[in-house]
């Protein structure tokens, strides 16, 4: 089975801000106020997502997108 494909998403100024809210929060996603294990990034709801075959689109805080 293949690994699924994702990417950055392709509009720099979310990634520079999404990266900056990262180094603010100590890798924690920081579209979410919990800094819980579940919420660091690359977040437990993206990995589902990205295991899940129906799903193709962005992560919570637009970081990353499945193809």
């Amino acid at each position: 089975m293949d690994k699924p494909k994702f990417h950055l998403n392709p509009d720099e100024e979310i990634v520079r801000n999404i990266r900056e809210g990262l180094k603010r929060t100590g890798g924690y996603c920081p579209c979410r106020l919990q800094h819980i294990p579940e919420n660091i990034c690359i977040c437990k709801e993206f990995k589902e997502q990205l295991a899940d075959p129906d799903y193709h689109g962005p992560c919570h805080c637009g970081l990353y997108v499945k193809d």
